[in-house]
C-alpha cells in the first residue's frame, strides 16, 4: 500500500455550489517573457503533431503524481491523494466547471427518504475497451472493491454494499446517510469485473476517454483516444505526461519538449520565448495545524497504536487566536509566491461549504493584547514567557519542499515580532506523521468537495490533527452528511466552522485550531497556440487535476 498522509495511520495498524465557486474556474495566462530562450523551431518534438500525425499535447508533472500501485481506482487511481477524473475509466457521475454533479455512466440517479439506499441507473450500450459491456454488475464489483480492499484510498467507509439489481440497474446500501458519497463516485472509475486481476493498473481494461498505450515507470505515460467511447470523440488524440523534477519541468519547456510545463512562483518570472504563464486558481491551501491539548495527551489510533500528542504552548487558546490575527497573509504571499496565491482562512477558501467567518484580518495589536492579557509576558530578548515555560514551539514541513520551507521560515519571522519564537524543522513525511499530534505541522490541502473540511475538524477525523473535540461541532457535521442534498448540507458545514448561536466552532474566534496562510496558485508554461479548456479550481497538488478536461483541449 502507498504510504499517504490518509492511509498513514491504518498501515500502521495493519502493520502493527457553485456562484463562489464559479470565480475561482478557469486560468490566466501572462504573455511570454522577452528575455527568455529562443523558439523552438517547427516540428520540433512536443509542437503539436505525434509520430503518426495525430494531434498530441506533451505534458509534465511531478514524479509523485505517477501512480504507484498503476492506473488502478481499487487502489489509488482517480481517488487517492489527489482527487482528479480517471480519464481511463468512466465515472458513475462527474462535476462540471462549477461543481455541479453531471451524469457520465449514470442516467439518472436518487437516494431513498432515509438516506440508506443510493440508486444509479446505467446508460447502455458502453463498452469496455476489450469489447465486453458495461454493466451494473462491474459498477457493483468496483465498489464492493473499493470498500473490501485495504489499500483503497478512496473514502466509501460509509458504504454497506453495491448491488446489481439487473444489467442497468445498481443499488448502493449505507451504513449511514451520507451525501458525500457523491463527491467520491465522481471521481472513482469503474473497472470490469470480468477482466480485473492482479497487474490490472498496469494493463487497464476501461469506458473511458482515453486508454493507456504505453507506461515507461519513472519516465513517462502515455494515453491515446479511445475510438469508442460513448461520448464525445476526444480532440487531443494522444497525451504525454512526463514525469520529472521542477527544475527539468523548466528545462523541457526551454527545449520544446513539453508542451504544458509545470513550475512554480520561484521560476515564473522565467517563461520561454513561444509560451505563456497558465496559472490556474486553486483551493491548494497551506495551514498549519495547531495541537489544542497540553504536552503529554497521547493519542491512540486502531485500538493500539500510541501517538505523542499535545503541546503546551498552542494548547492555550490566546496563543492560536493570536497567530491567527497576528500573520499578514499578504505579506507573506508577497514574499514567499511572488503574488501568485491568495490569503487563505480555511481549508475551503470560496466553496459553497466554505464560512466567512473563517476570514479574519491582520491585527498585530489585538493579537498582542490576546498574549499579555493570557500572561505571556516578553523578557529581555523581546521573546515572551508564562511561569517559566517559553512561549516557543518548532514547526514541522516537509524538507524537500521549497515552498513549505519559506512559508514555515516567513511564519516563524513574523511570529517573532509577537514575541512567540518558532523553530521551522524539515523532515520526511514518516517522521511528521510520528509528530502530527504533538506539534504543528505546515500542511497542504484543498479538495474540491467538503471531506477535508470534516475530517480535519470531526473529533474523530483522520485528519484531526489538533484534537479539537466538540459535540457540538461534530452533531453539525453529521448533519452535514445526513442532508437529503449537497446543498443542504452547506449550512451545517458553515456552522461547524463556526456557529454564533453556541458560540462554538474551529474559526479564529473559536477554537481556532489551524492557522490557515495561502492558496498557492498552479503555474505552467503553456505553449503558443494550444488551447488548454477552461478549468475547475485545482485541488491540491500539480498533477492530474489539469487534465480533466484534456479531452478539449486543442491546437489553432
Amino acid at each position: 500500500m502507498a504510504l499517504t498522509r490518509r492511509n498513514f495511520v491504518r498501515a500502521a495498524g495493519l502493520a502493527g455550489a457553485a456562484g463562489s465557486v464559479a470565480l475561482l474556474a478557469g486560468c490566466a495566462r501572462g504573455a511570454a517573457d522577452s528575455d527568455a530562450n529562443e523558439p523552438v523551431a517547427a516540428g520540433a518534438a512536443g509542437a503539436g503533431v505525434g509520430p503518426d500525425g495525430v494531434s498530441q499535447v506533451v505534458i509534465t508533472m511531478t514524479p509523485s503524481s505517477e501512480p504507484a500501485a498503476g492506473f488502478d481506482p481499487l487502489v489509488g487511481w482517480g481517488a487517492g491523494e489527489h482527487v482528479h477524473e480517471p480519464l481511463i475509466q468512466s465515472t458513475l457521475i462527474a462535476t462540471d466547471n462549477n461543481l455541479a454533479f453531471v451524469n457520465d455512466l449514470a442516467t439518472d440517479y436518487g437516494c431513498s427518504e432515509d438516506g440508506l439506499t443510493w440508486t444509479f441507473h446505467i446508460r447502455e450500450g458502453v463498452m469496455f475497451t476489450d469489447g465486453v459491456p458495461l454493466t451494473a454488475e462491474d459498477v457493483a464489483f468496483t465498489i464492493n472493491g473499493i470498500v473490501n480492499g485495504e489499500a483503497a484510498e478512496a473514502d466509501l467507509s460509509m458504504v454497506d454494499e453495491a448491488r446489481a439489481v439487473d444489467a442497468i440497474t445498481c443499488e448502493i446500501a449505507m451504513k449511514r446517510p451520507n451525501n458525500a458519497l457523491l463527491y467520491t463516485l465522481a471521481v472513482v472509475g469503474i473497472v470490469p469485473a470480468h477482466a480485473y486481476g492482479p497487474d490490472y493498473g498496469e494493463h487497464p481494461i476501461g469506458s473511458g476517454r482515453y486508454m493507456l498505450e504505453q507506461w515507461d515507470r519513472g519516465q513517462q505515460v502515455i494515453l491515446r483516444a479511445n475510438p469508442d467511447y460513448y461520448g464525445d470523440a476526444p480532440l487531443m488524440d494522444r497525451v504525454v505526461v512526463l514525469f520529472m523534477e521542477e527544475d527539468a519541468s523548466l528545462a523541457a519547456a526551454q527545449s520544446g519538449t513539453a508542451d504544458v510545463a509545470y513550475t512554480s512562483a520561484a521560476l515564473a518570472g522565467a517563461v520561454p520565448a513561444g509560451y505563456a504563464l497558465l496559472n490556474c486558481a486553486s483551493v491548494d491551501s497551506r495551514g498549519i495545524s495547531l495541537p489544542c491539548n497540553p504536552a503529554g495527551t497521547d493519542v491512540t489510533v486502531e485500538g493500539d497504536m500510541v501517538y505523542a500528542g499535545g503541546n503546551d504552548v498552542t494548547s492555550d487558546l490566546a496563543v492560536r487566536r493570536a497567530l491567527n490575527y497576528g500573520i499578514d497573509r499578504s505579506q507573506m504571499i508577497e514574499h514567499v509566491l511572488a503574488g501568485f496565491g491568495r490569503a487563505a482562512y480555511s481549508v475551503g477558501d470560496g466553496m459553497p461549504w466554505s464560512s466567512e467567518a473563517m476570514r479574519v484580518e491582520t491585527d498585530v495589536a489585538a493579537a498582542e493584547r490576546l498574549l499579555d492579557a493570557a500572561g505571556w509576558a516578553r523578557g529581555d530578548d523581546g521573546m515572551r514567557a508564562r511561569d517559566g515555560l517559553p512561549c516557543a514551539f518548532d514547526l514541522y514541513y516537509a524538507a524537500g519542499d521549497s515552498t513549505r520551507q519559506a512559508l514555515a521560515y516567513d511564519f516563524a519571522d513574523q511570529a517573532a515580532a509577537l514575541g512567540i519564537a518558532i523553530t521551522p524543522k524539515g523532515a520526511s513525511w514518516d517522521d511528521i506523521y510520528l509528530r502530527q499530534y504533538a506539534d504543528p505541522v505546515l500542511w497542504g490541502w484543498g479538495s474540491n468537495s467538503p471531506v477535508e473540511l470534516f475530517e480535519l475538524t470531526y473529533s474523530t477525523g483522520w485528519g484531526n490533527y489538533a484534537q479539537y473535540m466538540s459535540d457540538t461541532v461534530d452533531a453539525n457535521l453529521e448533519a452535514a452528511q445526513a442532508a437529503r442534498t449537497v446543498e443542504e448540507s452547506y449550512p451545517f458545514y458553515q456552522a461547524a466552522q463556526w456557529d454564533a448561536a453556541t458560540e462554538t466552532g474551529v474559526a479564529p474566534e473559536g477554537a481556532a485550531t489551524w492557522v490557515w496562510l495561502a492558496n498557492v496558485d498552479h503555474l505552467y508554461f503553456e505553449r503558443e497556440g494550444l488551447k488548454v479548456a477552461e478549468q475547475k479550481p485545482h485541488p491540491h497538488g500539480h498533477g492530474w487535476s489539469l487534465v480533466n478536461n484534456i479531452d478539449r483541449w486543442s491546437w489553432s
